[in-house]
């Protein structure tokens, strides 16, 4: 793929590495791609990072056809960048693509254009501990037109971000509001895609649970409202006596990477992991009875989370004494160890960019 390159004018100054956030600061470059009918791929550059120009009537603006990804390049102690199954994001970015009847970007396009804008931007990846350079890529239907149908033309963009944890509280228990109200999907429905409608649908009850004092909502499925679905933007695990639960992918649940990973990660440690229906009464019963010993909640974003606290209907369940169970601990050890370059990686997940 034939990369065009116009460098910046002026450069930013660089954030400090130990105040990063989330999502605050962006590189000096972005990625974009256009695809058209007729043509298909073409003009792939990196420009300057900046405003986007759109028709008002632009398609994405008025029908929502829209996806996006999350991953992340990390420099392991000897200097490498890293990347972390980046296959896997274009995997379900196709699969995403499909379901809103978007252009399919091809998984070695999707790879290649990740690697060079990174490549490019690599003196912005952090090396402060617990830091990372956080990738977005995303497309939307670039057609002018108003008319409820595939668009013709699509853009594909890629952005950049250095930062820290997720969570204000970091790798620390956070408190886990259950969603018997909102619905965020249903089988049939786009809740396997990353596309903004669904998270724009999610917002409503994640106010709510801010407004009760609390930093996640837990979704239950959108026909009974009983079996439990997500974290937020998480997939979500529960350590019930030696069995780990979470539930299947079955159309209405993210199929998340570090969900994937932490599922490879539990078997070879030895554990029982069963990803099956989970109604929000055993879960809560598990809690009561103190068979619910550990809860956490994976994402690219946050990696681990821990869950300390689940309040469902206005009972609260309290897990591990509010704190990092060992488990949870071992995992996120691990996960990151493996992302860092810091442990052996026998799974062959992290490339190197050269």
């Amino acid at each position: 793929m034939e990369i065009k390159i116009e460098r910046a004018k002026t450069l930013k100054i660089k954030p400090d590495q130990n105040h990063l956030g989330f999502g605050q600061y962006f590189t000096d470059h972005m990625f974009i791609m256009d695809w058209d009918k007729d043509i298909g791929w073409h003009d792939a550059r990196i420009v300057p990072y900046g405003p986007i120009a759109m028709d008002p009537a632009t398609m994405v603006l008025h029908y929502a056809q829209e996806t996006f990804e999350g991953l992340k390049a990390y420099r392991n102690p000897q200097g490498q960048i890293l990347l972390f199954r980046p296959e896997m994001n274009a995997r379900r970015m196709i699969n995403s693509n499909k379901r809103i009847c978007m252009a399919e970007l091809p998984e070695e396009m999707f790879v290649e254009a990740v690697e060079a804008l990174v490549k490019y931007e690599q003196d912005w990846i952090p090396t402060a501990p617990d830091t990372s350079l956080y990738i977005r890529p995303f497309m939307y239907a670039s057609q002018p037109g108003v008319g409820v149908h595939p668009a013709n033309s699509y853009r594909f963009i890629i952005i950049l971000s250095p930062v820290g944890a997720y969570y204000p509280e970091g790798v620390n228990p956070v408190k886990i509001w259950v969603e018997d109200e909102y619905v965020r999907a249903v089988k049939g429905g786009t809740g396997f895609t990353k596309c903004g409608g669904n998270y724009a649908a999610s917002i409503a009850a994640q106010v709510k649970a801010e407004q009760n004092g609390y930093t996640q909502v837990l979704w239950l499925d959108g026909v009974h409202r009983r079996y439990v679905e997500e974290v937020g933007t998480m997939n979500v695990m529960f350590l019930i006596n030696d069995t780990v639960v979470t539930a299947a992918l079955e159309g209405s649940v993210l199929p998340g990477v570090t969900r994937d990973s932490i599922i490879h990660i539990l078997k070879d440690m030895g554990y029982k992991v069963e990803e099956r229906d989970l109604s929000i009464d055993e879960l809560m019963e598990a809690g009561r009875t103190g068979q619910l010993k550990e809860a956490w909640g994976t994402g690219t974003a946050a990696v681990i989370s821990p869950i300390g606290e689940l309040c469902y209907k206005g009972e609260k369940i309290t897990i591990h004494d509010f704190k990092t169970g060992p488990l949870t601990q071992k995992l996120y050890d691990t996960l990151t160890g493996i992302q860092w370059g810091r442990l052996e990686d026998p799974y062959h997940w992290t490339k190197v960019i050269k």
